[in-house]
């Protein structure tokens, strides 16, 4: 069989990542004409998916000057060729029987041209590419080679030793002794391999000590004045709150179950930061993905069209500072700006403090968009449970939140820690255990 394959993109692979139309050197591309017409329903869109459309019609535009898209257009250098196939899907009738897809859909018409690309090309592999889940599994049916787009994916090893932020290791009282004294020991006499701004918890037989490493120093943890309006209930805690304290350190990654307090110390260090007038304000966003059924059309300015999405942050700032006043004055004020992640591209954002909730719903390039818009003096925290993914084409290997976490955790600008005790109620602690 020739090495050269045969690649049909599905929507889902274009709209979620515009470059993938380019990203298969060596190989055929083929773009199936309904692929075309749905996009064309989505250009208009605000946000990240009508930029893919908008782009993947352009570039198939300009590949027009050069030459045939129904013959093939070769992409120089990476020596792509890329058509668009206009076949009639009925024509898949002719090898297998169909009687069990409804071809007027088209999930069929697209999973009907990889079956003809198939028939007519024995000597090449046909593969379709989705991240359509049922899709896929179509293909199997119909012994049609599918795949998902794995460009944006961590492995299984990557995702088994997820960056925790966090690691203990057995030392000598000396140590710790000199730690306690000088507030500072050699990373090295822990370990040679630590991550910047990663967390150690130093044992002895009798005694231990918590700090960060940062520029080959393991030193202590950031202090808080008396007046800060809440303390640490356990070590992940603290270390958190220092990651949202430390100006130094411009982004922030925290994961964990509901309860374990992310939401909560991330948005009382960012109002801290307002009041102390070391930022100007904040801005909450997120994907808007519901958890079961959709809601429907909300009506109202853009404010009130978020409103629904937002009660974790009103429910926060009751529960820190006993009523929604300051919510609401910091609201009036602008300096509380809650919008969503799809109307963030074009923005830059400059002495803010970012909270990004529900991260491990958003993909790789909304958050490298969001990240991207950081300016001076600002900081941008990503919340979020990677194992509570609500975006259908998402999954903990391909959620941006995983993705940002395992590529950046070695910048001295970036912190990560994983919060593991649930500090909501025992009930809550006990339900997100067992169920």
């Amino acid at each position: 069989m020739n090495d050269r394959k045969i690649f049909v993109l599905d929507t889902s692979v274009l709209l979620y990542d515009k470059k993938s139309i380019s990203s298969f050197p060596g190989n055929d591309v083929v773009i199936p004409i309904v692929v075309l017409d749905e996009l064309d329903r989505f250009k208009e869109k605000p946000g990240m998916l009508g930029e893919n459309a908008r782009y993947i019609n352009r570039f198939l535009d300009e590949l027009r000057d050069k030459g045939n898209l129904n013959e093939g257009v070769e992409i120089d250098p990476i020596n792509q060729i890329i058509t668009v196939c206009a076949k009639s899907s009925s024509m898949a009738t002719d090898y297998i029987d169909m009687d069990s897809l409804e071809l007027n859909k088209n999930d069929n018409k697209i999973l009907a041209t990889a079956l003809y690309l198939k028939h007519e090309n024995k000597n090449k592999k046909v593969i379709l590419v989705t991240k359509d889940i049922n899709l896929r599994v179509k293909c199997d049916a119909l012994n049609v080679f599918a795949e998902d787009y794995l460009k944006d994916h961590l492995d299984d090893t990557q995702l088994e030793n997820m960056f925790s932020g966090v690691r203990t290791f057995d030392t000598t009282k000396e140590k710790i002794d000199e730690f306690y004294q000088t507030k500072r020991i050699m990373s090295r006499d822990i370990s040679s391999d630590l991550f910047e701004n990663e967390f150690i918890i130093a044992k002895s037989s009798n005694t231990s000590m918590i700090g960060i490493n940062s520029g080959g120093m393991i030193r202590a943890l950031h202090t808080f004045s008396e007046d800060f309006p809440i303390e640490a209930k356990n070590k992940e805690q603290k270390f958190c709150l220092h990651l949202l304290n430390d100006p130094s350190i411009e982004l922030v990654t925290i994961t964990g179950k509901a309860g374990t307090g992310k939401t909560f110390l991330t948005l009382v260090s960012a109002v801290e930061k307002v009041m102390n007038k070391d930022m100007k304000r904040i801005v909450v966003t997120r994907t808007m993905q519901p958890v079961g059924k959709e809601i429907g059309f909300l009506p109202g300015d853009i404010n009130e069209k978020v409103e629904p999405w937002m009660g974790s942050i009103k429910d926060n700032f009751r529960a820190a500072y006993g009523n929604i006043m300051y919510y609401e004055t910091m609201l009036q004020k602008g300096q509380i700006e809650i919008t969503p992640i799809s109307l963030i591209r074009g923005r830059t954002f400059n002495n803010t403090y970012i909270i990004v909730d529900e991260a491990q719903n958003s993909s790789i390039h909304e958050l490298k968009t969001l990240i991207t818009r950081v300016g001076e003096n600002s900081k941008i925290v990503l919340l979020g449970d990677i194992d509570q993914i609500d975006t259908p084409y998402l999954d903990a290997k391909s959620s941006g939140l995983s993705i940002v976490i395992d590529k950046l955790k070695n910048l001295k600008e970036t912190g990560h820690v994983h919060l593991e005790k649930g500090e909501r109620s025992n009930l809550a602690t006990k339900a997100s255990r067992l169920l």
